[in-house]
């Protein structure tokens, strides 16, 4: 099982990538709704990879990997991001943060968690 940390403000979204990611049957899933709650849990759940919003009030994702990078027991942790804003430049911005993959929204939620899975696969391997 991976253990996945999920932090997305939409709760709409947050419901269609739960639903999308249990179907797998390969993820143990915690969501968060920001960046603040995600830094709070995010020690004690030990997450396998990050599954980052980009815009997000209070902290934005990029951030939110900044503070998170900061723990030396997520130092390394896979992490995701998910925008809408996925020309090449904001790619390789979000990339050049410590990004392993940038997943487009509006996501495919038959595809999502085998998008996660290959994105691992580097860090993984």
């Amino acid at each position: 099982m991976i253990k996945l940390l999920h932090v997305e403000d939409d709760s709409d979204i947050r419901e269609i990538a739960l639903l999308a990611l249990q179907m797998s049957d390969t993820f143990i899933i915690q969501q968060c709704e920001d960046g603040p709650s995600a830094l709070k849990c995010a020690v004690e759940f030990a997450p396998d990879v990050l599954l980052l919003d980009v815009m997000m009030p209070h902290m934005t994702g990029p951030e939110l990997l900044t503070r998170l990078r900061q723990e030396p027991t997520l130092s390394h942790v896979p992490a995701i991001f998910m925008t809408a804003r996925v020309q090449m430049a904001e790619r390789r911005a979000l990339m050049d943060q410590g990004a392993v993959a940038v997943i487009a929204k509006p996501f495919d939620p038959i595809t999502l968690a085998d998008e996660i899975k290959l994105a691992m696969r580097p860090a993984t391997a």
